[in-house]
């Protein structure tokens, strides 16, 4: 029996995501720190829908797709430079997976479906779309927010966590209310939200 276009995408997805020459040590051993992500990214998808889709599990995993080949560092300092890189970032994956799922069989419509889900066109319409939002944020929150949060101005913190907490949805909100953090990113966190 033949793989399903929906086995041989995500096989697809994972052997690139491997080729990230950075790692991560995962219970003793190296993993590609882009392959540990995707897997972070389709775990949190399965905490927030009961029954997610083949288009949305491949759009949630499809989202970081070789993001260490074009660096953050490669564009202008600032706000406008981070967006900048984002956006860029998001077409080039959404257009790579979305080249992956043609070639194991899946239709232009669904590939199309799912680079805008990667784009996150539609954003707080669109339930994949906002899958791939919620489970990033998700992600940074649990495991990148508390580094991160050493490295920022305060006040400027404080914004990027309103922003962040805008894009979210209730369920989500949740979930990351329900993290373990610590005491400082916990104060961060609820003097953010006001709580």
């Amino acid at each position: 029996m033949s793989e399903t276009p929906y086995a041989k995408t995500l096989a697809a997805l994972d052997a690139l995501h491997g080729q990230d020459p950075r790692s991560v040590e995962v219970e003793g051993e190296s993993v590609p720190r882009e392959l540990w992500h995707a897997w972070q990214m389709s775990a949190w998808l399965e905490r927030l829908h009961d029954h997610p889709d083949e288009l949305m599990r491949l759009a949630v995993r499809g989202q970081h797709l070789q993001r260490w080949q074009v660096p953050r560092s490669d564009y202008p300092e600032g706000r406008v430079g981070y967006l900048t890189w984002r956006r860029d970032q998001g077409q080039r994956a959404g257009e790579t997976t979305a080249r992956l799922m043609r070639e194991a069989g899946f239709d232009d419509e669904a590939a199309e479906a799912v680079q805008r889900m990667i784009r996150k066109q539609g954003l707080g319409r669109d339930p994949g779309a906002q899958a791939v939002e919620d489970c990033a944020c998700l992600v940074f929150l649990e495991n990148y927010f508390a580094d991160f949060s050493k490295q920022i101005d305060h006040d400027h913190l404080i914004r990027i966590v309103q922003m962040t907490w805008k894009k979210m949805s209730p369920q989500a909100h949740v979930l990351a209310l329900g993290l373990p953090m610590s005491d400082a990113a916990r104060g961060l966190v609820e003097e953010a939200l006001g709580t």
